[in-house]
Parts: structure tokens; sequence; C-alpha cells
């Protein structure tokens, strides 16, 4: 099975106890724990750290027997850098921060499936990318 790049929006849904969201986070990484390898880059690390007071406390949530840390790939960052850019072309303002055209971009070279919470982006700009994401019918968090 392809390993699975897990976002920082799913992760953080589970630490900060989501109300909307850590049900359904915490069932699918549950879920696909047992079935596929699931990996964390750079970038989702510190994403996720801005929860934690040590990198001590991070490792300890993102045990590595369970999350694969796995460096960026070099041709992933071109990748990211035309999507961010195709992305400005299409009126988009900024507020799609240039690290999360970087991790499709890395599931993309690699081939990885994405767990995300932002399946629409993702889609959009790395369509041969596949996405696990909420069912299109489930509430989104007011």
């Amino acid at each position: 099975m392809r390993p699975v790049l897990v976002d920082s929006n799913v992760l953080l849904d589970v630490f900060t106890q989501d109300p909307a969201w850590e049900e359904w986070s915490s069932s699918i990484l549950r879920g696909l724990v047992e079935s596929r390898s699931l990996v964390v880059n750079p970038i989702i690390f510190a994403e996720v750290s801005v929860r934690f007071d040590s990198v001590e406390e991070l490792e300890e949530s993102l045990p590595a027997a369970v999350f694969r840390r796995e460096s960026l790939p070099w041709d992933a960052a071109f990748l990211a850098g035309k999507s961010y850019l195709d992305y400005r072309h299409r009126g988009g303002l900024g507020r799609a921060p240039l690290p999360d055209f970087y991790i499709g971009a890395h599931a993309a070279v690699r081939d990885y499936a994405l767990l995300t919470r932002d399946e629409k982006r993702y889609r959009s700009y790395f369509p041969t990318v596949e996405i696990i994401a909420p069912d299109q019918g489930e509430l989104e968090p007011s």
C-alpha cells in the first residue's frame, strides 16, 4: 500500500482536541496506522510544533515508530514553486501559504496519498495525488 503523508491540520485536530474534527481525525489515523505507513516531513513537523513546549514533547506525540520522518525532496521544491505560481496566476491572494504547496508536491513526487481536511486546494493543484479527506457530506466546523 502506498504511504500516507499526514497534513498538519489532521494532527492538530487530535492534539488540540478540536471539537469539530478530533473524532474524524483520530478515527482515520487509527485506521490508517493498521494498514499504511504514515509520513511527516519537516514542514508538517514545524506546523505541528506550535502546539508543544518542547521538541521532546512533540517527539513523544509523534512517535517515530508510527510516523516516519522524511526529508523534503528537491524535485518537490520545484513543483511546489510552480504550483504556487499557478495559484497566484489564478488570482490567489497569498492566503494559501507556500508550505501547503510543498506538502502537496511532496505527496505528488513520491506518489504518496495525502491525509488532509484541505481537499479542494490539493485536488486543484495536485490532481494525481490520492486525497484522503472527510466525505463531502460531512459538516464543516463553524
